[in-house]
């Protein structure tokens, strides 16, 4: 009998659906557009329809097939409630009860979970990836924002209200850039993928870089790959970019090791492509922060999850945990 599991990834646009074996390969996948339109009943609807459709498509290859639950990465889902909680980029309002809305749709499944993106992609790495036999362990999620998910004597930490581990938001400049959250000077305002940006202009500013190949880019053209492609090129903006992005992100992975003592720290994320642009100053940075009890003893390393896939792959990995209580 082959045992799959359903991982769902809600992001502010669309939402991925994918049937994910035990071993971590997603069957087959699709997506539905998330909503504008704040109708939850009618999105959880359109959901269901399209996760069964794949559940479908699966059996009609193979009978021998049992789904064993769905998994669910949301922002701001909260793991205890199972719910999505003012989340500021879907047009769901207030507190939503997912899980309860989704039950009512597979009363025949067990296993239904819900949590953040962030953290459901480092559960995908206890389960499919590197992280594989390490209890204490930490992940950092890159892009839009910095997400991140503690891993302490093998069980997630969830905190007393189920949001902890919002490393991306602990302060790195008092008074500095403003992060989306509204605070100023956090993490993710220097590490994300606009972080860079935001990094890329300040320093054609300071040089008058009007020579480098960033500089006939809008604001809002700009992105992290450009400024790879131009480190690689030997641009001294975007190679400037990837030294204060490594320097930022190497202090912000040192308090985390001061506060958990992990075995390692897995960078995940569109900017981590950048191989040793990013993780070199990343490594230095932290070693030079960090009390001499933990010097060269963490490990910061790329996540071995499929990039394409890891949203749905690690919400399908939250169903394995739920089969463990």
């Amino acid at each position: 009998m082959k045992k799959v599991s359903v991982g769902v990834d809600i992001g502010g646009t669309n939402t991925a659906i994918g049937i994910v074996d035990e071993a971590g390969h997603v069957i087959v996948k699709d997506s539905i557009s998330t909503p504008d339109h704040g109708d939850i009943e009618r999105y959880m609807d359109e959901l269901a329809d399209a996760i069964k459709k794949l559940i479908k498509s699966v059996k009609l290859v193979s009978d021998d097939v049992t789904v064993l639950g769905i998994g669910v990465g949301a922002p701001n889902g909260n793991y205890y409630n199972g719910t999505i909680e003012y989340a500021p980029n879907l047009s769901f309002t207030g507190v939503i009860h997912f899980v309860e809305l989704l039950q009512k749709r597979f009363p025949e499944l067990d296993y239904l979970a819900l949590t953040n993106d962030a953290n459901a992609a480092t559960i995908g790495e206890m389960i499919y990836g590197g992280a594989k036999g390490m209890k204490n362990f930490v992940m950092y999620t890159l892009g839009t924002g910095v997400g991140s998910g503690l891993v302490v004597n093998g069980d997630l930490v969830y905190g007393h209200d189920g949001f902890a581990g919002e490393c991306g938001h602990t302060t790195l400049i008092p008074n500095g850039r403003l992060c989306g959250c509204g605070a100023k000077g956090h993490l993710e305002a220097y590490c994300s993928a606009p972080g860079m940006k935001r990094t890329a202009f300040e320093l054609m500013a300071k040089y008058n870089a009007s020579d480098s190949k960033l500089a006939d880019k809008s604001f809002n053209e700009l992105n992290s790959k450009m400024i790879y492609d131009a480190a690689e090129a030997g641009d001294k903006v975007a190679l400037e970019v990837f030294e204060l992005t490594g320097k930022y992100l190497g202090q912000g992975l040192a308090d985390t090791v001061h506060h958990l003592s992990p075995e390692a720290i897995f960078l995940f994320g569109g900017p981590t492509a950048a191989g040793d642009y990013i993780f070199k100053p990343t490594i230095e940075s932290m070693e030079e922060h960090l009390l001499p009890i933990f010097k060269n003893k963490i490990k910061v390393l790329p996540s071995k999850l499929d990039s394409g896939d890891a949203a749905i792959v690690g919400a399908s990995a939250l169903v394995y945990k739920e089969m463990e209580k």
